[in-house]
């Protein structure tokens, strides 16, 4: 089992996407290692069965934990969009008929399924963090960004629905802005920054 004194924390996710922007937002906590599932041997794809962004975090930490013996840190976020009472939501990575469905794919089917309702189509990122002790105990951290749909893609950054997501307040998409901009207003960014407390907390006792 871990001990504390080993500051390791295991990032539950097999998308090297999400690897990357937690890394950048997990660096402020410098004296914990960040290692994910693939580098120490751990190959489990956890089925998001859950009712809530809150039950598929905890499944995926909560997994990883037991199969590493570590503290094991995941989220689940989704794009909400109103005129689609929520939709695509818990759906958001699995939202297009296609077999094999990428990011693109997924953007086509949202813009069609939002193209009958007037503008402006209002919607907001959330993001629900998971950390999971080996112990069994668990804590959780939120985060939300408004902003709406637009009908054409802009920006080269960023992933999934971001291209199509514009935040009125800046003045740009997701993916027009650089991963510093990007991790101050994110859904995930203020999720992690209402976390980093709780990982403080527990990783000095």
């Amino acid at each position: 089992m871990q001990t504390l004194l080993q500051k390791i924390l295991l990032l539950g996710t097999n998308n090297p996407n999400k690897v990357k922007e937690l890394r950048q937002l997990l660096s402020p906590l410098s004296e914990i290692e960040l290692i994910t599932p693939q580098e120490i041997g751990i190959h489990i794809d956890v089925k998001e069965t859950g009712n809530t962004y809150q039950e598929n975090a905890l499944l995926k930490a909560q997994t990883f934990s037991d199969a590493s013996g570590l503290i094991c840190l995941a989220d689940d976020s989704g794009l909400e969009v109103g005129v689609l009472n929520g939709a695509p939501g818990l759906f958001s990575a699995r939202f297009s008929p296609k077999p094999g469905a990428n990011d693109r794919d997924r953007r086509e089917i949202l813009l069609e399924k939002c193209t009958d309702f007037p503008k402006p189509w209002k919607a907001k990122f959330r993001a629900v963090i998971a950390i999971a002790l080996p112990d069994q105990s668990n804590f959780f951290a939120e985060g939300k960004c408004q902003g709406q749909i637009i009908a054409e893609e802009r920006g080269e950054n960023g992933f999934g629905y971001d291209p199509i997501f514009y935040i009125p307040s800046i003045g740009a998409t997701m993916a027009e802005l650089d991963d510093v901009q990007k991790n101050k207003i994110s859904h995930r960014g203020l999720a992690i920054n209402n976390a980093i407390p709780i990982l403080k907390n527990i990783f000095t006792g």
